[in-house]
């Protein structure tokens, strides 16, 4: 007797294909942020470890746009942890912050400066434009 797999519901499918992983909004947000400075970019590059969101090859860095539930921002209210199934999503989400972190290893093994921007950073432009100011070298 054959048994059946627990099958998501086509609601559920819907709703998890309608989250990007390019050009999420607060993607697009940095990327105009950057681009309004100066800066030139290239984008999502699979011949680097992790395929960073955003790479300045001129400066050897690299900003990863991350959203906060998704990989698990400390501290931010917008991380917390799904009440129901947590037998499936707390170790999903444990996964992404490991994998996380061993990209921004490698990168920085490889000579490039990992910079992470979370979700609720682009709520406040100014302060973003302030931050890159600083991480940034300003020749551009």
């Amino acid at each position: 007797m054959k048994t059946e797999e627990p099958t998501v519901s086509a609601a559920r499918s819907r709703i998890m294909r309608g989250n990007r992983q390019k050009d999420t909004k607060p993607e697009l947000v940095v990327r105009r942020c950057l681009h309004a400075m100066g800066y030139r970019f290239r984008l999502h590059r699979r011949d680097l470890p992790g395929n960073p969101d955003i790479v300045l090859p001129r400066h050897h860095t690299v900003i990863q746009v991350h959203g906060c539930f998704w990989h698990q921002h400390a501290g931010c209210k917008l991380a917390n942890v799904p009440r129901t199934r947590r037998d499936y999503w707390i170790p999903k989400l444990a996964r992404n912050v490991e994998r996380d972190a061993a990209s921004a290893k490698a990168l920085e093994a490889l000579g490039w400066r990992v910079i992470t921007v979370w979700e609720c950073d682009v709520n406040n432009p100014t302060a973003l434009r302030n931050r890159f100011r600083k991480l940034l070298p300003s020749d551009v």
